[in-house]
């Protein structure tokens, strides 16, 4: 029988890029004052509104008889804006922070990890209304009061939050997001390459080569799944990555493209958590580069250039293979 999880409200959310993050959920006592803090924001801001429409009215004399009208008009549309959009644009434009939200220390992300969108953050505050529902009478306080419906308890919201794993609100769950504290502790993929011709070969990759976002994308992606591929069919997918490259670093055209890759990979998520430098062995006197194929230590032994055409061994190979598909679970 295995052992139940520990209760917890850290999560772990492994980027596009391969790294890995630990957040801490927000709960619903932490993301209560932050909603009260907005909610107080929010009419401020009508308050305001609604005093520059009144002085404005009153200055436009020549329009004395439509200032009443239109001030109710132009106060109501904006007491429907504030309410409706205060939330969206600033989650969307702010990285996922309200001024509430800023002020308690928690902000909204996607659960992949990835920043809110303007699509995300329009769709979990549209769906606030359901969250705050069912909403209480003001005759529940004095009788003598309207039996109006306008005190939200939130009880809806705070169900969902309870019985899902992120403490998504329904807002939450049908924009993809959750909402963390704003402190995230990250750490470098855990994968160790014993082979000596990964860090050999990495170590003559260009120290101001900058890999590019889609780059480092697609650099985790080959490294998730080169482990279910064959050897051939290793280099003729990296070969069309690797071409470019090796005219880029000057390196001989007959360089095995998986081990390429594998060594761009290594460079770019693991050379620099190495606490030591590694053990090249034997290739410590061997170059890849082109101009060094005629000279002696270089490329051109039959034996070393039978070892670069096999295939690189990993101690643990499916280390990021099995935390990135548990992730995307």
């Amino acid at each position: 029988m295995a052992a139940a999880a520990p209760l917890d409200t850290t999560i772990g959310v492994i980027t596009p890029e391969n790294i890995a993050f630990e957040y801490q959920l927000a709960g619903p006592f932490r993301r209560l004052p932050a909603y009260l803090i907005d909610f107080a924001v929010r009419w401020f801001v009508v308050i305001a509104v609604w005093l520059a429409l009144a002085i404005a009215g009153g200055l436009m004399s020549f329009l004395s008889s439509f200032s009443g009208p239109l001030s109710q008009a132009f106060f109501m549309i904006g007491i429907f804006a504030i309410n409706w959009f205060y939330g969206t644009i600033f989650e969307a434009y702010f990285n996922g922070r309200t001024i509430g939200k800023w002020m308690c220390g928690i902000r909204v992300i996607q659960v992949d990890g990835r920043p809110i969108t303007p699509r995300s953050a329009l769709l979990r505050n549209l769906l606030r209304v359901a969250d705050l529902a069912p909403a209480a009478s003001l005759s529940m306080f004095d009788p003598e009061l309207p039996p109006q419906l306008v005190i939200p308890s939130g009880i809806v919201g705070l169900v969902t939050m309870m019985m899902t794993q992120r403490m998504q609100r329904m807002g939450d769950l049908a924009a993809g997001t959750m909402v963390i504290v704003d402190e995230r502790k990250w750490q470098l993929p855990v994968a160790k390459v014993d082979d000596a011709r990964v860090p050999a070969l990495a170590s003559f990759i260009p120290g101001d080569y900058l890999i590019t976002r889609k780059m480092a994308r697609t650099l985790a992606t080959y490294a998730e799944r080169r482990h279910f591929m064959t050897p051939p069919r290793r280099r003729e997918v990296a070969r069309k990555l690797t071409d470019p490259l090796i005219e880029r670093f000057e390196f001989r055209k007959d360089i095995d493209p998986d081990l390429l890759l594998y060594s761009l990979y290594y460079k770019t998520f693991l050379a620099d958590s190495a606490t030591e430098s590694p053990d090249l062995g034997p290739l410590s006197g061997y170059s890849p580069l082109a101009k060094d194929a005629d000279k002696v230590g270089g490329l051109a032994d039959e034996t070393i250039r039978e070892m670069a055409q096999s295939v690189p061994v990993v101690t643990d190979p499916a280390a990021t293979v099995e935390t990135v598909s548990e992730a995307k679970e």
